[in-house]
């Protein structure tokens, strides 16, 4: 017989994802349409061909990036939902709120600041269509019909620790040591701290997913590795392809970039590891301090 959670036994709202579902609450409502583009639009018009070219290929990788996990994120939904995880999955639908606003934000400042008509997918190379075209999707169509521990844990590590943690963060530092420090385009960079906000409790969340799995499924943790270590290869080309030295925005050193992005990877492993020496209740408490309490701010 059905029963319903709410009605027998109420919601924990001391558990990690409920504590991230009333952060979103409060820090998720930022309106794309509310930022001021005004300053943008003089900005791009002074701006050197040479430098609009590298910020639309930026511009055009985030674009589809977040359509794309806007696309792929149901599946990861009803997984959770399955297994009623009801505070996992009300956090969960604030995911897609928020990656669809990301999706609306970047598409405004193409048509309002940069004016762009053409298509853009020029900009997706190989190694970024090996992840945004196949890889994602794959993943997490995938939990469609497999809601399994390595179903899930291949989802999240594809979509939280590769794409946001790796991906998404290294476009953010990119962002910030160029346009940002060179005191241009206010409003994108006013949109990218949000985003960077709204992207922290997603990691947070998969973080805890993922530890949540190592800790509940004995021999998880090789299986995760081993996923982490196989985009090795696809982020280096994707690295070589898109930021060699002769196509790095201005101001961007490319070895302070390249370990940068390394060290977004080794620091997911890091993370992830220590859930094979620790209960879920402590691993719940470390991730708390982590990601459940700071209270970041919108510059």
């Amino acid at each position: 017989m059905r029963s319903f959670q709410t009605t027998n036994q109420g919601l924990n709202h001391n558990s990690l994802p409920l504590r991230l579902y009333h952060k979103a609450k409060k820090l998720g409502i930022w309106d794309p349409k509310d930022i001021d583009l005004r300053q943008d639009q003089t900005d791009w018009s002074v701006m050197e061909e040479s430098e609009k070219e590298k910020v639309l290929r930026l511009l055009a990788m985030f674009q589809a990036g977040e359509e794309a996990v806007t696309l792929d994120l149901l599946p990861l939904i009803g997984a959770i939902a399955k297994q009623g995880r009801l505070e996992e999955e009300l956090f969960l639908t604030t995911f897609l709120f928020e990656e669809a606003k990301h999706t609306e934000f970047f598409r405004r400042f193409l048509d309002e600041v940069a004016g762009v008509t053409s298509d853009l997918s020029c900009y997706h190379t190989p190694s970024y269509r090996k992840i945004f075209y196949e890889a994602l999707p794959q993943a997490m169509q995938a939990l469609a019909a497999d809601q399994s521990p390595r179903a899930i844990a291949k989802a999240s590590v594809t979509y939280n620790m590769i794409v946001e943690g790796v991906l998404a963060e290294t476009g953010y530092y990119t962002f910030y040591e160029t346009v940002s420090k060179q005191g241009l385009l206010p409003g994108l960079m006013k949109g990218i701290a949000y985003l960077k906000i709204d992207e922290s409790r997603h990691i947070g969340y998969g973080t805890y997913l993922l530890q949540r799995l190592i800790c509940e499924n004995e021999g998880l943790w090789d299986f995760i590795y081993a996923e982490l270590n196989s985009f090795v290869p696809t982020l280096t080309n994707f690295i070589q392809e898109n930021f060699d030295p002769n196509n790095l925005p201005k101001g961007l050193n490319y070895d302070e970039f390249l370990s940068y992005s390394t060290q977004r990877l080794l620091s997911r492993i890091d993370v992830l590891e220590r859930a094979r020496t620790k209960t879920i209740d402590e691993i719940y408490r470390i991730t708390e301090r982590e990601v459940g309490v700071i209270e970041p701010t919108v510059v």
